[in-house]
């Protein structure tokens, strides 16, 4: 916004300088300033207040004025390494925020930014005169004592900024202009430090300024890290740059005049750029032409249009879509090429459409399409939001007038940003956690997974089920047995993609499991690994070992009366006397319902009445008999029945269901395994019932073991048609997304 002086009526507007002398110009050029409302301003100021007008034409030049003499005078007789005064770098820090668009708070603090650190000034004055939101910014981004921290001073610097970022983001904003100032400066250090710094700034500062969405200071500072760790590569893409821009542009150029001209017939009001790669981006693309090689077996070279893009800026949302229309109308679209981040933006609040067309003569041309404001964000992030803490007044009034209904961005804490907060306070040593922090930020891709119960869940790429069970609850991640994503099981270590449906099943019997070692080979999330570590470096008290027997104390449970233990079970009317044999393919216990058959010899076959051999040797026209069971008796080696345990594979399985078995007085007879399926593992179990009251125990002990989710007794005709009302009846002991599963039905078995 230019201001200009108004001219008085009556008087002549040509300049009678003449008549004046200096000094009297000087007045009434005050008089003019004063007249205006506005109070002057220091000259060394005067181009940040230029800069900050144009995104804040109301802003408080008095509040930043007092900021500048505090500051200056705070600093007064200190350089900087390269000779000049201190001043000029929060002069510096502040101007580049200034031109981002931040508010006058966010200047005002950049101003003072290192007045508590080296100066004599204290917080507290800061907080006096310039009220506490100044205070809490100065505060977050002043550096800890190396004599207090020592090593470890950096991460827990970068550990307290990141904290209060937390509360106000603009706290990371100021050290990121703060940081790009002094790597413009950076030739200035010695050798080592500018690795060193440089090293920082590419494994932490850039990371954050990406997920910040500023894409203005990210791009400078990867072109300035890559010039100092790199200056021999650096060096040689510039000079295929320039060697570029010497040439005419044939290709991007003309292709953008001929799409304005193309949206201007369609009525599409927009702004038609070429954006040239900057030089860490265009090193990229060579790296990957080099890897290419051509019909020739060469390496590709660089094609003109990888050395930009084509940017279209429209006024609204819908005219997005108008321009993609018309794209893909006169020219031809690359399949697979077309990404629509304005109806699902990015997770730092970018949006654009993304597409690439080619052209007559078969070049590849990439276009992104999106709204003045969507391209505000683009650049600068968060700090195009305004101040997060403003909830009234005109700034509130300004920033709801030009906030989209269909703008799909959350100004509120970002979700990488929320785990931050979550997992730091599990990493008390800095080490740990500076090697958290890098890994966290080591990739700037995120994805979305939504649960079966409909809770979204924010991962990084490459994020595996059990990075998702730890995000539900550390408890949740500690039993998770295993994971179903779009309705199928699949194993724990299973990679995410975006958009998956998930579910998380854990054991909800006894203690938690706990997690294996081999976890950690492909967790991501720094809170599920320090977890998972803490976890495995001090497991809670196991549960007291499994007894195999009945306990000492007690006498053995006494089975029937001896003068009934080795009767026949059942009596067949009309055929006293006849040897009874219990079927081995159903094996009946009391107090199913069977029927018996005549077998040779005159021995009776009893089945159960739902039994696939029965209704066989029925349909043959043998006579069905009723038998009826005879309380308390039983076989000599008692009942034997089959189980059969559906579960989720696991190590030990085998052994923790032979156990549960056991710990209930029972003999198995046989066991079967099948091989693996999907997963999921079917155990098949012959046991040695020393009474029949023994089963439905039995059956509950081995739903209670982790990972089995069925247990049935098979070979009834019900069963092989899928229906459960013949099974234990007791549902999975394993809980969605870390919630228990009710029991239902009835733990009797019929």
């Amino acid at each position: 916004m230019t201001i200009r002086p108004e001219l008085t009526a009556g008087t002549s507007s040509k300049p009678q300088v003449g008549r004046f002398s200096r000094a009297a110009l000087g007045r009434a050029g005050r008089a003019a300033l004063l007249a205006t409302g506005r109070a002057p301003v220091p000259d060394a100021i005067e181009p940040i207040v230029q800069a900050h007008r144009i995104h804040h034409p109301q802003a408080d030049l008095a509040l930043l004025s007092r900021a500048y003499r505090t500051a200056e005078a705070s600093h007064r007789g200190q350089t900087r390494k390269s000779g000049e005064p201190f001043i000029t770098h929060p002069l510096a820090v502040t101007m580049i925020l200034a031109q981002l668009g931040a508010d006058t708070t966010t200047l005002v603090a950049s101003l003072l930014h290192d007045t508590v650190e080296d100066t004599e000034v204290t917080l507290a004055q800061v907080a006096e005169d310039f009220g506490p939101e100044v205070a809490y910014l100065v505060d977050g981004v002043t550096k800890l004592e190396k004599v207090d921290f020592g090593a470890a001073a950096e991460p827990e610097t970068f550990r307290k900024m990141l904290v209060a970022t937390g509360d106000d983001v603009r706290v990371m904003v100021i050290k990121l202009a703060d940081r790009l100032h002094n790597m413009r400066t950076i030739r200035h250090m010695k050798p080592a430090s500018r690795v060193r710094i440089a090293k920082v700034t590419r494994d932490v500062l850039i990371p954050l300024a990406e997920r910040l969405g500023i894409q203005v200071v990210k791009a400078e500072l990867e072109d300035i890290v890559f010039a100092t760790l790199h200056p021999e590569e650096h060096e040689r893409t510039g000079a295929v740059a320039a060697a570029h821009e010497a040439e005419p542009d044939e290709l991007l150029q003309p292709f953008a005049a001929a799409l304005a001209r193309q949206l201007a017939e369609a009525g599409i009001a927009a702004t038609v750029t070429v954006r040239a790669r900057h030089h860490v981006s265009l090193h990229r693309v060579l790296l990957r032409r080099a890897a290419m090689t051509g019909p020739d077996g060469r390496p590709k070279t660089l094609l003109p249009a990888d050395f930009g893009r084509v940017l279209v800026v429209v006024e609204e949302n819908a005219d997005c879509y108008a321009v993609l229309g018309e794209l893909h109308t006169c020219w031809t679209p690359l399949p697979g090429e077309f990404k629509d981040f304005v109806a699902a933006p990015k997770f730092n609040l970018y949006q654009s459409l993304h597409t690439a067309v080619a052209l007559a003569g078969g070049e590849v041309v990439e276009v992104l399409v999106r709204t003045r404001r969507m391209h505000r964000v683009a650049e600068t992030g968060v700090v195009a939001l305004g101040d997060p803490h403003q909830a009234s007044g005109a700034a509130a009034t300004e920033a709801a007038t030009e906030t989209d209904p269909e703008d799909r961005t959350d100004p509120a804490r970002p979700g990488w940003l929320s785990r931050f907060l979550e997992w730091q306070q599990e990493a008390p040593d800095p080490d740990a956690f500076w090697s958290a922090l890098t890994a966290d930020l080591s990739d700037d891709r995120e994805i979305t997974a939504v649960t079966e119960t409909g809770d979204t869940l924010q991962l990084p790429a490459g994020a595996s089920c059990v990075d998702a069970a730890y995000l539900l609850g550390e408890q949740t991640g500690h039993r998770c047995i295993g994971a179903r994503v779009n309705g199928r099981l699949v194993a724990l270590s299973t990679p995410l993609r975006d958009g998956d449906v998930l579910a998380v099943l854990t054991d909800q019997g006894g203690e938690a499991s706990g997690p294996a070692p081999e976890w950690l080979e492909y967790v991501r999330t720094p809170a599920a690994r320090l977890a998972i570590e803490r976890w495995l470096a001090d497991p809670p008290a196991s549960a007291p070992a499994v007894e195999t027997g009945p306990p000492a104390e007690q006498p053995a449970p006494a089975g029937p009366p001896p003068a009934v233990r080795g009767a026949w079970p059942v009596a067949v009317p009309g055929h006293p006397g006849a040897s009874v044999r219990l079927a081995r393919c159903c094996t009946p216990v009391p107090p199913d319902r069977v029927t018996g058959f005549l077998i040779r010899g005159g021995a009776v076959a009893v089945h159960r009445t739902d039994c696939p051999s029965g209704e066989e040797m029925r349909r043959a026209g043998r006579e069905p008999l009723e038998p009826d069971w005879i309380p308390g008796a039983g076989p000599a080696r008692g009942f034997r029945a089959t189980l059969v345990a559906e579960a989720l594979n696991r190590p030990r399985l085998l052994a923790d269901l032979t156990a549960a078995i056991s710990a209930e007085g029972v003999s198995i007879s046989s066991a079967e395994v099948e091989p693996p399926r999907q997963l999921r593992v079917r155990h098949s179990y012959t046991l040695e019932l020393p009474a029949a009251e023994t089963l439905p125990a039995v059956m509950r002990a081995m739903l209670r073991v982790s990972g089995v989710y069925d247990v049935y007794r098979p070979g009834t005709t019900a069963e092989r048609n899928g229906d459960d009302s013949v099974t234990a009846g007791v549902r999975p002991s394993w809980g969605i997304h870390g919630r228990p599963a009710a029991f239902t039905g009835s733990s009797s078995v019929r």
